[in-house]
């Protein structure tokens, strides 16, 4: 951490809106796509990230230094998303099938590719799905480690500081992700042939 971003997390700590304005523009673009990411969904996505820098907001004045303030923000997303999946998980309807009853077009369906092949817009729309599909069959863990190491490139021991475990830990649900998501592709392309 420099001694800028220090000065700015100390400043918000004792109630300077500016300060917080400008912790909120260092971190914000990464704090929406690690969002994204762990969500797979624009708008819920959206949604968190406003909630996330509220909850930071609050939180801001126990912060204590110990770690760097990317790696506890980092933490606060990767919790409110976790926490966000379970709540969903928990009241989640079938919309394809209440909708398909109702005449609606399944949102799947209404992806859009722009590029000039239609059979390469059609398996790479499969693809997705099946990636989407192999996501959601991982632990919140495993998906949170994972995401963090592939698509946003963290060290383990930047992940482990992140979700406060060992990273003999991270190493674990790392193994089981990569293990899952091979498995699951490989049904894919074995389909494929």
């Amino acid at each position: 951490m420099d001694q800028g971003e220090r000065s700015l997390i100390l400043l918000a700590q004792h109630g300077d809106l500016g300060a917080f304005e400008q912790l909120v523009a260092r971190h914000d673009r990464q704090v929406l796509k690690l969002a994204y990411d762990l969500l797979n969904n624009e708008e819920d996505a959206q949604d968190a990230y406003q909630e996330i820098f509220l909850q930071v907001h609050r939180k801001l004045r126990s912060f204590r230094f110990e770690s760097g303030f990317s790696t506890w923000l980092y933490r606060v997303v990767v919790n409110y998303c976790i926490n966000f999946r379970k709540r969903r998980s928990r009241n989640r309807f079938h919309f394809k099938d209440i909708a398909t009853e109702n005449g609606a077009v399944d949102p799947l369906e209404q992806i859009e590719d722009k590029s000039e092949d239609p059979e390469h817009a059609v398996i790479n729309q499969e693809l997705g799905q099946r990636i989407s599909a192999a996501m959601d069959g991982l632990s919140e863990q495993q998906r949170a480690v994972f995401i963090l190491r592939h698509f946003h490139g963290h060290k383990l021991h930047e992940i482990a500081a992140i979700l406060k475990c060992a990273e003999g830990t991270v190493k674990n649900y790392l193994f089981r992700a990569t293990r899952h998501m091979q498995e699951q592709l490989r049904a894919y392309h074995e389909d494929r042939l």
